[in-house]
């Protein structure tokens, strides 16, 4: 299903409840704000996991962190197929609508957090995010690539952890469960 044409038919039918995970972040104003209507219209509790929300860190500090993270944070913004996406501003957007149409909203933290053992997932962060920084930044790929080295070194010495920040929020309708 289009989840950008058919969002309503795809809430049509006995629901009791709606669930996404790694979503909200990549979709744009206009398409959350569907979602939250459609979602209030249908009396439906809205569970959202996994949103991105802008924060990472990474330990022990590099020089040009600060700017390939800029980096990426601006590229979560651009078009994933719903339009220009809210990137990390989508849980607070969503906790706003929600709360705007009588919603009660529970929210916290669920943030990757990343130790020397999960070597294969920070290598292919950073690789995303090196390359995401030579499209994003004004930095030049001599710096991005010694920027990449110095994190894989950390990585290889078992020194490197990331935390990547995450938001889950659960909405209902006031007076429900």
């Amino acid at each position: 299903m289009d989840l950008v044409r058919d969002l309503e038919l795809a809430l049509e039918g006995p629901l009791d409840l709606v669930t996404t995970s790694a979503l909200l972040d990549l979709v744009s104003p206009e398409w959350l704000d569907r979602l939250v209507v459609e979602a209030a219209a249908r009396r439906l509790p809205v569970y959202a996991a996994l949103s991105y929300d802008g924060r990472v860190m990474a330990e022990p500090a590099c020089c040009h962190d600060r700017e390939i993270m800029a980096g990426f944070n601006l590229h979560q913004r651009t078009d994933k197929g719903f339009g220009p996406a809210l990137g990390p501003t989508a849980a607070a957007r969503a906790v706003s609508r929600f709360k705007y149409l009588g919603y009660q909203v529970v929210q916290g933290g669920s943030d990757w957090v990343l130790g020397p053992d999960d070597r294969a997932i920070q290598e292919e962060l950073l690789t995303a995010w090196a390359e995401l920084a030579a499209l994003t930044t004004a930095l030049s790929s001599d710096v991005i690539a010694q920027w990449l080295a110095q994190r894989r070194a950390h990585l290889a010495g078992g020194r490197s952890t990331l935390r990547v920040g995450h938001t889950d929020l659960f909405a209902s309708p006031i007076g429900t469960r």
